[in-house]
């Protein structure tokens, strides 16, 4: 009795299926993120806007291509300058990835229809906390909001115990902050979320009168060095990276976590998310699940970006505060509002 066509059809399906599960054991190690890459258009070459530290995503990239033989060409630029090219390109953009440091910008681009959804495989390597919602993007690191301050000046009972407190009269003159930048924008962000418009605007007003306004978290962290200021709002790795480095710009200072989940102790969420509009969507969602995956989370913790990683359990930079330690309020990273912000902030003067 011959077997009917049906039946050996199935069974032609079963071995190739068992033959391609082999081949990508043997192949592969335990921490490969492209199980499926013999799927994958290996001739494609992605278009990344990239809003993260150049060196950290160049890192992350020339992992990606070692593992999966997909190139990958970075237009480097800000977290909002990106998202708003995205916006006005639509779904003409060439981008077929964008990563960026802070979630805002990720929020406008969502908001405006142009994510695909992110891939289940994807999202499964990732903590909810650091997912947004919609589940149109996904979180792949973190920073941590801090308080810099001079050891010579300040003592640690002297330090503010809330974000908030730096309104106050007592501290006209003696801290400073990157007012133009995305970092601390999506500090006030998470202010906004936490206490509200109208508390916001109060607490911007006297941001206004008492702090000193430097162009970048780096010049912030150099002025406190100097005593030229006794403290600042910084985002943690700066501190770190010059700690590794030669301290230079922070041998008089230490950190202060605010914790007790302050808007100060706000941990923010470095976002990635393929847009619909890709020409590669298979190969666009195998880079954003690398990011998250074992092998592009050890990546990112053995690079000197000294940012959080936060996805497939890898540990982060043992240098680092944990960040189970660090008590940040819950906050939905989709709720995050940037443009809000934005308005707030001009209409403070501090923009």
């Amino acid at each position: 009795m011959t077997r009917s066509r049906p039946l050996v059809l199935l069974a032609a399906v079963v071995s190739l299926a068992f033959l391609a599960s082999a081949c990508s054991s043997a192949s592969g190690s335990d921490e490969s993120s492209t199980s499926s890459s013999a799927a994958l258009d290996t001739s494609a070459e992605l278009v990344l806007y990239n809003a993260q530290h150049e060196d950290l995503m160049q890192t992350l990239v020339d992992g990606f291509t070692k593992e999966t033989g997909i190139k990958v060409t970075m237009k480097n630029g800000k977290d909002f300058e990106l998202a708003n090219q995205l916006v006005q390109e639509g779904a003409a953009s060439p981008a077929d990835v964008f990563v960026t440091e802070n979630s805002p910008a990720m929020t406008l681009v969502d908001s405006k229809g142009l994510f695909a959804p992110v891939d289940k495989a994807t999202l499964a390597n990732v903590p909810s906390q650091f997912v947004p919602s919609s589940k149109k993007w996904t979180g792949f690191a973190a920073r941590a909001t801090v308080v810099v301050y001079n050891k010579d000046k300040l003592t640690k009972d002297q330090l503010p115990t809330s974000i908030m407190d730096l309104s106050k009269p007592e501290w006209q003159g003696k801290f400073g902050v990157a007012a133009g930048g995305a970092d601390f924008q999506a500090i006030v962000s998470a202010v906004l979320a936490e206490k509200g418009t109208a508390a916001t605007e109060k607490w911007l007003t006297g941001l206004k009168t008492n702090a000193k306004i430097y162009q970048g978290n780096g010049a912030v962290m150099k002025a406190v060095n100097a005593g030229e200021i006794e403290a600042g709002v910084i985002y943690h790795y700066y501190w770190y990276k010059d700690q590794a480095e030669s301290k230079a710009n922070s041998a008089n200072t230490e950190l202060d976590f605010l914790g007790n989940k302050d808007p100060g102790a706000f941990v923010s969420v470095s976002g990635a998310g393929v847009l619909k509009s890709s020409k590669h969507p298979k190969e666009a969602q195998k880079f954003v699940e690398y990011l998250t995956s074992k092998a592009g989370q050890k990546a990112l913790a053995g690079s000197t970006a000294m940012e959080y990683s936060i996805a497939s359990g890898v540990a982060s930079n043992p240098a680092l505060k944990p960040l189970n330690e660090l008590d940040p309020p819950k906050l939905d990273v989709a709720k995050l509002n940037g443009p809000k912000v934005v308005e707030l902030m001009q209409k403070a003067g501090l923009l």
